[in-house]
């Protein structure tokens, strides 16, 4: 067999995919253009992230465009530095819609000539049913609503009434408007929904020059129309929704665009839903919408997540049609991949012990190489100061050491990481408490780099910083946000709070820090040897460094919850 003739692996296809191979196949479209259309009332989640990677995706695969659209029609709750937050997000994962941003407020004018036309062709009317007489009036599941007393209002009169309405001549909720559809409907979208609502609040783009704003209902189908989107692609909830956007779009004659749906997407020991991160943040629960603990894309930029890392996992989790909840640990997996590749090594010391080496020089200090990266060679080296008095980690010495313990121990031998062997000859402990606070050791100055020219061997490695050139940092410790791993699983009655993890956050305020660390950019990432990948924070300067840990160097968390399960704690 040629080499020409060795079969080809053939990927799989989604049914978007196959749907979209459909289209271009029959010429229902001859190109393809798609949009994510976010409402600026909140940060974006990793949920969301899935969503526009497959909105944007779905784009650039087949060459095509993608608009980015605010859905800013409930200035209420809307704001400008939500806008901002979102376009940062987006662009931070890699994409780009180049000069096609756009807001559902630039189609207001339009789609109020629209509301006029259907009004005109009897297509829709003004109500003065309050809201809940609306819910009382749209009927069930199981049994057909009833006609408002004013579904058959002449076209006149709704004209003049509508006209009114944007002239801000009525109270907030007097009146709306409704398509005239159908109340007997077995879909309940279909049962005369509401068009328009009359709202006096300012909006941040268009400021005071609408007191009526139209409902997401209204606004989706036309403002895909109106951009020439050609595929709608909308998450799961959106399906009843879509007989609706279609029969404005008949009825109004107007571009029609296809939509699509996929299923919602979560994530273990998580929430992804808006609602409820805001709760977290309004309640204080969580320091802000980035927090490093929340699934905001704000929050895990902060936390050190990378973008690659990102798309990765969401790649990895596919498309379907049915709710799917991603394993909080695959991400973690494949941030764990990226950083070992991108992440500077150094060493961090975060619980620290003091060691004395009584037979090192006291005014000597050393200059030791230490490999920056050793997965990637062009990453360089970096001098590290050695010097007589070092600090070690707190669990890497035991006065009394357990079985399979190889760490500092009294009379043992460890090596100190690209230095030398030392062994512990004295403990000292503080007159009050009895605690170890300081070891003399000594060092064997043959055993420079690692290894013994005699041949023995040491099982413990350990990490270490010099006492007189280490810079202090705060060191924050994040673990999962929730116990559970739904955290929305609870019993009637009981708030999905109590689901939160008390230990979601430690703050170690005395670390120490190799001093090559000193100017590191916030965002700059590391691994600190031995205990897992940190990213600089914001908030952090000379004076007082602070790093966040991104994610450990193994997955401590099945361990913890399998412990718990046995009755180990």
């Amino acid at each position: 067999m040629s080499g020409d003739d060795k079969p080809r692996e053939v990927k799989s296809r989604n049914f978007i995919q196959e749907a979209i191979d459909e289209d271009l196949r029959t010429g229902r479209f001859d190109h393809v253009h798609t949009r994510f259309p976010p409402e600026p009332n909140g940060y974006l989640h990793i949920g969301h992230a899935k969503a526009f990677g497959i909105d944007f995706g779905i784009a650039e695969e087949y060459k095509g465009k993608y608009n980015l659209r605010f859905d800013d029609t409930n200035p209420v709750k809307e704001e400008e530095t939500y806008a901002e937050s979102i376009r940062e997000d987006i662009r931070w994962l890699g994409y780009d819609w180049e000069d096609r941003l756009y807001h559902a407020s630039d189609y207001f004018e339009q789609l109020y000539e629209w509301a006029v036309k259907l009004i005109k062709a009897g297509k829709a009317y003004v109500c003065d049913l309050s809201a809940e007489e609306v819910r009382e009036y749209r009927g069930t599941l199981t049994e057909p609503g009833r006609d408002s007393p004013y579904r058959n209002r002449p076209v006149e009169e709704n004209l003049d009434l509508f006209a009114r309405m944007r002239a801000g001549e009525f109270p907030d909720g007097s009146r709306i408007l409704r398509a005239k559809v159908d109340m007997a409907a077995p879909n309940l979208n279909m049962r005369d929904p509401v068009m328009y609502r009359i709202l006096h609040a300012r909006h941040h783009r268009t400021t005071d020059k609408w007191c009526i704003y139209p409902t997401y209902d209204w606004t989706h189908g036309q403002s895909d129309s109106i951009e020439g989107i050609t595929h709608s692609l909308c998450s799961i909830e959106f399906e009843d929704h879509r007989p609706l956007y279609e029969w404005f779009i008949r009825e109004l004659g107007i571009f029609p665009s296809r939509q699509i749906e996929f299923a919602r997407f979560n994530v273990t020991y998580t929430v992804l839903s808006k609602r409820r991160l805001r709760e977290l943040v309004e309640e204080g629960y969580v320091k802000g919408w980035d927090d490093p603990r929340l699934p905001t894309l704000s929050g895990l930029r902060r936390r050190g997540f990378t973008p690659e890392a990102i798309r990765d996992f969401l790649s990895r989790t596919g498309v379907s049609k049915a709710m799917s909840t991603a394993d909080i640990g695959l991400l973690e997996h494949c941030l764990r991949e990226d950083l070992n590749k991108r992440a500077l090594r150094a060493m961090a010391v975060l619980r620290p012990l003091k060691v004395v080496i009584d037979n090192y020089p006291e005014d000597k200090v050393e200059e030791l190489e230490a490999v920056n990266n050793p997965e990637d060679p062009s990453m360089g080296t970096r001098k590290v100061p050695f010097s007589r008095v070092l600090y070690i980690e707190q669990d890497d010495f035991r006065e009394e050491p357990p079985k399979k313990f190889f760490r500092l121990a009294p009379g043992r031998e460890v090596r100190l990481k690209h230095a030398y062997f030392i062994r512990c000859e004295r403990v000292v402990r503080d007159r009050q408490t009895g605690e170890v606070v300081e070891l003399h050791c000594t060092y064997d100055p043959e055993t420079r780099g690692g290894s013994a020219p005699d041949g023995r061997k040491v099982k413990g490695t350990l990490h270490w910083v010099s006492a007189a050139h280490a810079l202090k940092a705060e060191v924050r410790l994040y673990d999962h946000l929730f116990v559970k791993e739904n955290p929305g699983d609870v019993e009637e009655g009981v708030d999905w709070k109590t689901n939160l993890n008390p230990e979601s956050l430690e703050v170690l305020s005395s670390c120490r820090v190799e001093p090559g660390l000193k100017g590191a950019e916030p965002g700059t990432r590391y691994q600190f040897l031995r205990h897992g990948y940190f990213c600089v924070d914001p908030d952090s300067s000379d004076e007082a460094l602070k790093f966040n840990r991104t994610v450990s160097l193994r997955d401590s968390w099945a361990k913890i919850e399998k412990a718990q399960k046995d009755g180990f704690h």
